[in-house]
């Protein structure tokens, strides 16, 4: 079981995040690449929000394909391109987490690999 770590000697997070994600003895070890909003269709939405949805749908099916959960999820890199409000990121980032606390990093960026892309995630899962 991965442990979700906030000492009381830190201020707390700024969002829904832990400081650090304690694993003893994993069994296994997921990590991506940058996920990104390019949906099995090969469309990518335009907006950001929408794109957020599709980066954490295309996260849930690489942890299926790896038998893993966002349960096991200890890690999470976003990047997003700078002038894109980031509200609508991290509500998916907290719908597709429920109420398991990730050690979390937001990056604003000035552009990704593709012009249409707008945003997108890498990960780190143990179980």
């Amino acid at each position: 079981m991965n442990t979700a770590l906030t000492p009381p000697t830190l201020a707390p997070p700024a969002a829904n995040y832990a400081h650090a994600v304690l694993v003893r003895q994993p069994v296994a070890w997921l990590h991506t690449s940058g996920v990104v909003p390019t949906a099995p269709d090969g469309s990518t939405p335009a907006s950001i929000d929408e794109q957020a949805e599709v980066v954490w749908e295309n996260i849930a099916a690489l942890l299926e394909a790896a038998e893993m959960s966002t349960a096991d999820i200890v890690s999470i890199t976003t990047y997003a391109v700078a002038g894109h409000a980031l509200s609508g990121v991290m509500a998916a980032r907290d719908r597709a987490m429920g109420p398991t606390r990730a050690a979390s990093t937001l990056l604003r960026v000035p552009a990704l690999a593709r012009p249409e892309w707008l945003m997108e995630i890498a990960i780190v899962a143990a179980r």
